[in-house]
């Protein structure tokens, strides 16, 4: 039986990997999908250690690359659950690439992956309360909960404009755009 409560730490994981040449793409950079890979490998073990349970991905949020990874550079994907709902989790992961030859070291990525925990035959199931016992925490769950909220008045706000949207009303738009139309009657 797992806790009723369990506190960040808790569940606290790090992968480091090697990037080898296989990884690369045809730019001699590691292709993004690679790292998207292991940071959803690393979210699902964090999340599963914290809920018990298995554990599936929902959303990735934030996916932005601030510096590329290169062949050899030794990856660390640290991964910490920031929030948890009913039988959700959000989990941080910060990505940094470290040069083994020069030591120089870089924040490539953060990301926060929203997992599901599932029981045994599939259904969500309820997941520890989290305990936060530094400021950092309580800073990262209250983020979390500002995201929750400012993506779904997203979702609502692109929904309406995607209803809203008139094409004829907004072609014009498009002389400022890098495209051509093909259509005869626009």
């Amino acid at each position: 039986m797992i806790a009723d409560i369990l506190p960040v730490r808790y569940s606290q994981t790090e992968l480091v990997e090697l990037m080898i040449p296989a990884y690369a793409n045809f730019g001699g950079k590691i292709h993004g999908g690679i790292l998207l890979s292991i940071m959803d490998k690393v979210a699902y073990a964090c999340a599963s250690k914290h809920a018990g349970a298995y554990c599936v991905t929902v959303t990735v949020d934030n996916v932005e690359f601030l510096s590329p990874v290169e062949v050899g550079d030794l990856v660390r994907f640290a991964a910490s659950v920031n929030y948890v709902g009913k039988t959700s989790l959000v989990v941080g992961i910060k990505v940094t690439a470290e040069n083994i030859k020069t030591g120089e070291q870089r924040h490539t990525n953060t990301s926060y992956f929203t997992m599901v925990a599932k029981d045994e035959t599939g259904k969500p199931t309820l997941v520890p309360r989290l305990l936060l016992e530094t400021e950092d925490e309580i800073r990262r769950f209250l983020e979390a909960m500002k995201r929750k909220e400012l993506k779904k008045e997203y979702l609502r706000l692109f929904h309406d404009a995607k209803t809203e949207l008139n094409i004829a009303d907004e072609i014009q738009k498009l002389s400022q755009e890098r495209c051509v139309i093909a259509l005869r009657n626009w």
